[in-house]
């Protein structure tokens, strides 16, 4: 019996791209979350061996739909070629260790704890937004060392003014700056200022500054950026996925630039043909 590849390789990929199996397989991620949360609770022995049976089940789940998309894709070189996809082999393959009293165990059972991420993996949407958050970190991170100087200036100058208040919030800068923090997540701020109020009553002012500038204008200035690299991102995919308004304007731009070259083509043609009748004529 000839096992024909094309249409096997044809039969797979419309697995792959059916809805239906995508919403199985996030079915059993969000199965496969429920009974990793389910575990850290006390359960009586039959309902964990039906947990490791379930485990078993998803992890064979697992590893059929990455070996479908594997053979879908054709190309071993470009399955891997893709970031995501290597984040499902090592999660999908690292779920093959078996979780018992082994030195292994601990690493099996943290990397199961995982296959909860491989959601992300899965919607499109959301990997958009974690792509999205991981392309702003390096720009966010100017902004949160220019936030970090205004914290050790206001954390050094509570320490000298306020340590003799209270060494428990102003001691040294250190602790001075987990102070600060409270401050900027608006924890119980309030009770701070007053007590440092009653021996320096002009003190709000350090307090509504530092407020001003971190919880007000670097904050703004970190969502602005990822609301930026958030708006490139998902025009970037609506160009890939041909949907949304950036995606009609791709469309657009390509046919476009199709019907250029046709008729430059025809252009071509006419006067090729034109001058052959010339030449002819002649």
């Amino acid at each position: 019996m000839i096992i024909d590849i094309t249409a096997l390789q044809q039969r797979f990929i419309s697995i792959r791209e059916n809805k239906t199996f995508e919403t199985f397989v996030i079915a059993i991620i969000i199965v496969s979350a429920l009974v990793i949360g389910a575990k850290t609770y006390t359960i009586n022995p039959q309902v964990e061996l039906l947990f490791k049976v379930l485990d078993i089940a998803v992890t064979l789940i697992f590893l059929a739909e990455i070996i479908i998309r594997m053979i879908a894709d054709n190309s071993l070189k470009r399955f891997f070629s893709k970031g995501w996809n290597i984040f499902d082999f090592i999660i999908v393959t690292a779920s093959l260790i078996p979780v018992d009293e082994s030195e292994m165990a601990l690493l099996g059972r943290l990397l199961r704890i995982f296959r909860v991420l491989r959601l992300v993996s899965v919607i499109p949407e959301l990997r958009v937004l974690l792509n999205a958050f991981v392309k702003a970190i390096p720009r966010m991170g100017y902004v949160s060392l220019l936030m970090f100087i205004f914290f050790y200036i206001y954390a050094a100058m509570g320490s000298t003014f306020f340590s003799n208040i209270n060494a428990g919030l102003w001691g040294n800068i250190s602790i001075s700056m987990l102070t600060l923090f409270r401050v900027a997540t608006f924890e119980d701020w309030t009770d701070v200022m007053y007590e440092t109020m009653e021996v320096y009553p002009f003190s709000w002012i350090f307090y509504l500054t530092f407020i001003f500038i971190v919880a007000f204008v670097f904050l703004n200035m970190m969502i602005g950026i990822v609301l930026e690299v958030l708006q490139r991102e998902h025009e970037q995919f609506d160009r890939e996925s041909g949907e949304g308004e950036a995606g009609e304007v791709h469309w657009i731009k390509e046919h476009t630039e199709s019907m250029e070259q046709r008729m430059e083509r025809m252009e071509n043609m006419l006067i090729d043909l034109h001058k052959n009748k010339q030449s002819n004529t002649e």
